[in-house]
């Protein structure tokens, strides 16, 4: 019943607020990007799965990009291609100054270069000031492949998962269709009534 009263525009509006929040891949910042509920760094022609957690913050919750808060912080890295598990990996995160002059002393957590068989990196630190920074995630090999992602610590944004402001402009945009559709209704059946 409703859909009859909507104009061709209305109805295309409408299909693309629905349709909007199923799509499939939303890029994030630097080397990482969210696809399929996964978020997937991406070291030259290699792939891993990235997963952060804070357990004396959010427990289980799982985060992709930015870190909430300072504090205990859980990085979990997964091969992706079974070609990274003969390859060496190094890891460091850094403060972001603008330079990567001297690495060194702007470096807060390192793993050097090291084979991981069972294709998983996981470390722990404990970010104890809010801040910018970057990781960088290196693949050795006959060609080396550097990943580099700038992420922020405890800046104090509230996170909202993609998905969820996805839905919210589609919600919006049926209630916009529903108001144009109802003052259309309206408007017809006064001018039939005159």
């Amino acid at each position: 019943m409703f859909v009859q009263f909507l104009k061709p525009a209305g109805l295309c509006v409408l299909m693309l607020a629905i349709g909007i929040p199923f799509s499939t891949e939303a890029h994030a910042h630097g080397g990482l990007a969210l696809a399929e509920d996964m978020c997937r760094l991406t070291i030259g022609p290699y792939n891993m799965h990235f997963t952060g957690y804070q357990p004396d913050n959010t427990r289980n919750k799982e985060f992709c990009e930015d870190i909430p808060a300072t504090g205990r912080t859980v990085v979990v890295l997964d091969y992706m291609d079974d070609a990274l598990r003969p390859l060496p990996t190094e890891v460091r995160v850094i403060r972001d100054t603008g330079s990567e002059k001297d690495i060194q002393a702007i470096t807060v957590l390192h793993l050097p270069p090291k084979v991981y068989p069972n294709g998983t990196v996981n470390f722990e630190y404990n970010f104890a000031e809010p801040g910018k920074y970057v990781g960088l995630v290196t693949v050795g090999g006959p060609k080396e492949h550097i990943s580099r992602f700038p992420f922020s610590v405890g800046e104090g944004k509230i996170w909202v998962p993609p998905s969820y402001l996805l839905m919210a402009f589609a919600g919006a945009a049926v209630v916009v269709v529903l108001i144009f559709a109802l003052r259309g209704r309206r408007s017809t059946s006064n001018s039939t009534a005159s």
